[in-house]
């Protein structure tokens, strides 16, 4: 198999900078190279170093260029690309207007390919190559996803959305199609290729207990799938749960009771959790997707990402496309940085970007697969020119060390700061 020497600056991760001082976890080289073989990063190291033991490599030089693992976005819809930045709503104002109207449209196997490949460009051209995306409730809508990534060499995270009530009729489920086609789907895609299956309740609100039920019940006969679903996004929200379940202890225990907590387990947003909530969430090992920019646009609330952290909940950073409002996982780390700075806290650059990278992975339990600079790893990679316009490369110009350098573009950066982008080792 052909070796590829890519020459630049590296940063990996050897652990958690959110539980260990960042400074010993982060791996920075500015002589850096990578060693690419057969879809994978075979090695990783310094550009004398490897020069040397494999002189037969085709060597790429990206200069002073930053090559980092390609970003994961942990929670999207792809469905929503086409109503991205819609005008004035909260969330289920937002769902009612925008959301179900555009998602019946994916019924359409045409409309959903067209979607579903138009996502993914725009995706890979911000240097994100894996993400765990919602789907709608017709079949055709994953086929088309999970097709249209198979032909990228993609590695994705996928399922049929599962609604059975407070939807348009066009797009309700019943208990019985959730879970057969939901199965069905996980035959069809699960672990075939890079294909990941997510079994997926769109929320507690759109399904009742018994669709519930019959999901709980899949991914218990199917535990190897991840669960993905939305969690205390909005205070409204939060008080219609209560009203929909009445018995429950909260909005966690309506998935908890069936079925639907685990170590596997997804949460989108959780932004107003109870402390009892945080405990069971870290408890049972489960992973919380932060999505600021989707937050603030629909005005939901303020992620406590610190907090979380210092609980030890799993953490994964995400764009939320369409009620987020932009695709590149540099904005988004942007926004993370903002909300926690209203928060009281200024995270460093080594946690934005190991959310970004090495968090998300890991909820989506792709840690060593994707998001990782690191040998084994698959060789999903960004290429990140650190002065991709005038404004950003003044201040990194004036930077008086890698972190301050690099900054400017997680704060100001987007599709310009990529200078190259490759997924199972090979450049687009």
């Amino acid at each position: 198999m052909a070796l590829n020497l890519l020459i630049g600056q590296t940063l990996g991760f050897t652990g958690d900078p959110f539980q260990q001082p960042w400074q010993e976890v982060t791996e920075h080289r500015r002589d850096g190279a990578v060693l690419v073989e057969d879809g994978h990063i075979r090695a990783v190291g310094t550009r004398a170093n490897l020069s040397v033991k494999y002189p037969q490599a085709t060597v790429t030089d990206y200069g002073e260029d930053l090559i980092v693992p390609g970003f994961v976005d942990a929670h999207v819809h792809y469905p929503q690309t086409a109503i991205i930045a819609s005008w004035g709503k909260r969330l289920i104002d937002w769902l009612n207007t925008y959301t179900f109207p555009e998602e019946m449209r994916l019924s359409d196997p045409n409309y959903a390919a067209e979607i579903a490949e138009r996502y993914l460009d725009i995706a890979l051209s911000h240097g994100t190559t894996t993400m765990a995306s919602y789907c709608t409730t017709a079949p055709t809508s994953v086929n088309a996803y999970f097709e249209a990534a198979a032909q990228r060499g993609m590695r994705v995270v996928g399922g049929k959305t599962c609604m059975d009530r407070n939807a348009p009729e066009g797009l309700i489920d019943t208990t019985q199609r959730a879970y057969d086609e939901s199965k069905a789907l996980i035959d069809t895609w699960h672990c075939k290729g890079r294909a990941v299956y997510a079994i997926t309740p769109r929320f507690s609100p759109t399904s009742t207990p018994e669709q519930l039920d019959a999901l709980g019940a899949l991914w218990a006969e199917r535990p190897n799938c991840l669960m993905q679903t939305h969690l205390s996004e909005q205070t409204e929200e939060i008080t219609w749960v209560r009203e929909l379940f009445p018995t429950t202890r909260d909005y966690l225990d309506t998935y908890a009771q069936h079925g639907l907590l685990g170590a596997r387990g997804v949460y989108g947003h959780a932004i107003h959790l109870e402390p009892c909530e945080i405990d069971q969430l870290a408890e049972v090992g489960a992973s919380v997707i932060h999505c600021p920019t989707s937050n603030m646009f629909i005005g939901s609330g303020l992620f406590d990402l610190m907090g979380l952290a210092k609980a030890k909940v799993g953490l994964g950073l995400a764009s939320d496309i369409g009620g987020g409002s932009n695709f590149s996982m540099l904005r988004t780390m942007a926004a993370a940085y903002e909300v926690a700075q209203l928060r009281g806290a200024a995270p460093h650059p080594a946690q934005l970007m190991w959310l970004a990278s090495e968090g998300s992975a890991h909820a989506l339990h792709l840690q060593g697969k994707v998001g990782h600079l690191g040998a084994g790893a698959e060789a999903d990679l960004c290429v990140l020119n650190l002065k991709s316009t005038q404004a950003i490369e003044q201040r990194s110009h004036n930077a008086n060390n890698f972190w301050e350098a690099l900054f400017p573009t997680i704060m100001m950066g987007d599709d310009r700061a990529m200078r190259q982008v490759w997924v199972a080792g090979k450049p687009l």
